[in-house]
């Protein structure tokens, strides 16, 4: 037996922050949304659990025993073990879930083979906020930290975007620290296109703040033919939304000329 998955990159088209908890996490309201491209997990039975990272960021997963893939396989029960090579293409601390998507990828993966327990979600709650998410990778509004999930029917799906990271590793915690605790309001009502129009990113400016470069990104992909361009997560990766394959493309061909450097991935909404 072997099975794939893609670990599907998570973008927030929208992320409102209300207030900071006293549990030490903060009210949110987001639309999760994910692009068909990620990380790539490949599976097969084992005696026991084992890991092995290659790809593009195999150096951002530290330690193989306390990383996300590791650690979603220790939350469900199962009786055999699972070898997992995970092919890391999604840079890490980047505001796209890549760690929250490979977990999410890998309950997909024990679902097929032998189910799910009946409290997935607060196992998979336990792992991070973006997990429960992450698990079913289809467009959703979440609320609370993240994991209070409202399924929402996207006019997205399909949508051409570019996902442009500066190289920039930016650590969630130290963003959420810099916000200024102003609560801008709520997300707006509407379709999942109106929404992400008239939404915004709260963690956008204490972002670039921390991490300059973003603020580049983000006039980069301004001056393509997108019709929405934010910050995702808590940064550093931004995306640009285009309506036809055409915009896209050129859009990446520009900004890649333009930046060698940069990280791009494009890819189409699920």
């Amino acid at each position: 037996m072997g099975l794939t998955e893609t670990a599907y990159a998570k973008i927030n088209l929208a992320l409102h922050v209300r207030k900071r908890r006293e549990d030490g996490y903060h009210e949110l309201e987001t639309v999760f949304a994910f692009v068909d491209q990620g990380d790539v997990l490949t599976a097969k039975r084992a005696v026991m659990d084992e890991v092995r990272t290659v790809g593009e960021f195999p150096g951002g997963i530290d330690d193989p025993f306390d990383n996300l893939v590791s650690r979603a396989l220790a939350a469900l029960p199962r009786a055999d073990g699972l070898s997992i090579t995970l092919e890391k293409n999604l840079p890490v601390a980047a505001g796209l879930g890549g760690g929250s998507a490979d977990a999410g990828a890998v309950f997909r993966m024990v679902e097929q083979m032998s189910g799910l327990p009946d409290d997935w979600q607060a196992r998979a709650a336990r792992l991070g906020a973006d997990v429960p998410a992450c698990v079913e990778s289809t467009t959703c509004v979440g609320r609370g930290t993240g994991t209070e999930l409202e399924p929402i029917e996207s006019d997205l799906t399909g949508t051409h975007v570019l996902l442009v990271n500066p190289r920039v590793p930016l650590a969630t915690g130290p963003v959420f620290k810099a916000w200024d605790g102003e609560d801008r309001g709520a997300l707006p009502e509407g379709s999942v296109r109106e929404i992400a129009l008239a939404g915004r990113n709260d963690l956008e400016q204490p972002a670039v703040g921390l991490c300059p470069e973003i603020a580049d990104v983000l006039v980069s992909l301004r001056g393509t033919d997108a019709f929405l361009v934010r910050m995702s997560g808590s940064g550093a990766t931004c995306f640009a939304l285009y309506d036809t394959a055409d915009t896209a493309d050129a859009a990446r061909v520009q900004i890649a000329r333009a930046h060698p450097q940069w990280w791009l991935m494009q890819g189409r909404l699920r």
